[in-house]
């Protein structure tokens, strides 16, 4: 018997007044609560990226209708408006960050809206979330040179192994963007999973490094994630993402032809 695929819910910020670029997808923290008690009422259990990918690598059964709760970036409102709702219920979550984001000694400044302080991760940590990495400066890393790719890969998780005394074993793709060249460069920095988006249902045929997500956003109401859970009508609820994807991925992968084409020609001058 093949293992049933399992939603793994992707958030951004949880926030009662986002600004312009991160309110698509955003939630309010009342839209989150509702969905946290409609998945303690779909009686799905929810686990951590890194314990799905062991049930599936060890070929250990998973607990009844797995979920997956999952943050990308890392802003504020998942310290101050989500734990607190996920201790109430004693969920488990995964956050990945971009540690370039983050308040603190490494922040780039490139953080779209306020950000979480080292404090409040390693809060965050204590209180049984997954801390995984989301590269260092969330570059679309399939259009990075080796040297790129590396290094945000590498700073991402080094400062995340200093900061929290254990090196994060998940990975997600800024943007959802990912390649084979990435996939190998992620597995090569020690992750043992990663995450893309894809809008469909996890399934344990698609590899740890390329397991798909489902968009939660701020217009997402509680049929449609109740949908979402059930693994209902996604390829309906996400058409019209899944079309521009296919479109972004040709343009990507356009572009890093014609960078190597073009530094190619560089290197003969």
């Amino acid at each position: 018997m093949s293992d049933p695929p399992v939603p793994v819910l992707m958030y951004h910020s949880v926030a009662i007044a986002p600004n312009a670029a991160t309110r698509t997808l955003s939630v309010a923290p009342e839209a989150f609560a509702e969905q946290l008690a409609l998945v303690a009422e779909s009686g799905s259990t929810p686990v951590t990226t890194a314990e799905l990918a062991a049930h599936w690598r060890g070929g250990r059964p998973l607990p009844a209708r797995p979920v997956l709760i999952t943050f990308d970036d890392g802003y504020e409102g998942v310290h101050r408006h989500a734990l607190p709702l996920l201790a109430r219920h004693g969920f488990p979550a995964t956050l990945f960050v971009s540690t370039g984001w983050l308040r603190g000694a490494y922040d780039t400044g490139g953080g779209l809206d306020t950000m979480l302080d080292w404090h409040q991760v390693r809060r965050l940590a204590a209180s049984g979330v997954e801390i995984g990495g989301h590269s260092h400066t969330h570059p679309q890393l399939d259009q990075l040179d080796e040297a790129a790719l590396a290094g945000e890969l590498s700073r991402c998780t080094e400062i995340l192994a200093d900061e929290l005394g254990t090196r994060p074993v998940s990975f997600a793709y800024p943007y959802g963007y990912s390649s084979r060249r990435v996939r190998r460069a992620v597995r090569a920095a020690g992750y043992a999973q990663a995450l893309a988006v894809g809008n469909g249902l996890a399934r344990r045929a698609q590899g740890p490094y390329a397991l798909r997500r489902v968009t939660v956003r701020r217009g997402t109401d509680a049929e449609e994630f109740t949908r979402l859970l059930r693994g209902q009508d996604i390829g309906r609820t996400f058409a019209r993402d899944r079309a521009l994807t296919r479109g972004y991925a040709l343009v990507r992968r356009a572009r890093r032809i014609g960078a190597s084409l073009h530094g190619a020609g560089r290197a003969r001058d």
